[in-house]
């Protein structure tokens, strides 16, 4: 059965599935297939990357599934490496040769690798790149405010959605607090935590059990109370079925509070900060 997935209307105006589906390490014929299987369930936005090396893959699938096109919601990363201004064009250029496909509806700047500052540059590419018509929304992956701040003063444009590590260990209060006041979509990677504790907290087993739920759908209901878009990733058709199944319950708020007061100081999964990280 096709689960039917509601969406959010951007700053931009384009409209945005309120749950995606990751395809890190999905590559090859393999990858293709559970894309495809993911597809098939209903999800319709596919979260990529030119580091996942899979652009090709995604493109694959979208192309062999019976979905139309323009109901599917493709996005793409940009790499470190290429920040400055005319690389940064070319790389979405590479995007669409790797995919196959004539426009992807979402580029993201992947890290602000703020040692180089070169992201002013990379976010100007990108603004011209929605001009050009090569993408159709454009946004950023793992800015900080004082990031956000910078690129929304040098060029006037504010991205459509800022995708950030985010989970109950690490829920980023201030940051989805100052992507809301921009007008920002907040989007969730490792939103189930990555091969943590996450899944077997006493708080989190005992909200499924009263709802007769997984502890991961839980979790992503958790995500969309908060407003937010989680990417989970899902190999196999029943995960992909059941995380795609959040839709028809609802959190308490004492329930999404006791969710949230999970969070750490430290939450991080591997100590990504994007103040100091840097990835190319």
């Amino acid at each position: 059965m096709t689960q039917d997935v509601p969406r959010y209307e951007l700053i931009d105006g384009t409209r945005l599935p309120a749950l995606g589906f990751g395809t890190y390490r999905l590559t090859g014929e393999e990858g293709t297939r559970s894309i495809m299987s993911a597809i098939e369930s209903g999800y319709r936005l596919l979260d990529s990357a030119v580091n996942y090396q899979n652009e090709d893959a995604v493109g694959d699938a979208v192309r062999r599934s019976p979905v139309p096109r323009e109901e599917l919601w493709v996005t793409s990363k940009l790499p470190g490496r290429d920040h400055a201004y005319a690389r940064a064009l070319e790389a979405v250029e590479g995007s669409l040769r790797a995919s196959g496909l004539e426009y992807l509806d979402l580029y993201l700047i992947h890290w602000p690798n703020p040692i180089e500052g070169l992201y002013l540059q990379a976010w100007r590419a990108l603004v011209d790149a929605r001009e050009r018509g090569l993408v159709r929304s454009i946004g950023v992956s793992n800015f900080l405010p004082e990031h956000l701040d910078r690129i929304v003063e040098d060029t006037g444009v504010v991205p459509s959605v800022n995708q950030v590590e985010l989970h109950p260990y690490f829920p980023q209060v201030e940051q989805r607090a100052k992507d809301a006041e921009l007008g920002i979509r907040t989007e969730s990677w490792s939103p189930l935590g990555r091969a943590n504790a996450l899944l077997g907290e006493p708080v989190i087993e005992n909200i499924a059990r009263s709802h007769g739920r997984t502890t991961a759908q839980v979790l992503l209901r958790w995500h969309h109370q908060l407003g937010t878009v989680p990417i989970p990733k899902a190999s196999g058709p029943q995960r992909q079925r059941e995380n795609l199944s959040i839709f028809d319950f609802s959190l308490s708020d004492e329930e999404v509070e006791a969710i949230t007061a999970l969070g750490r100081a430290d939450g991080r999964n591997k100590g990504q900060d994007p103040s100091v990280h840097q990835e190319f």
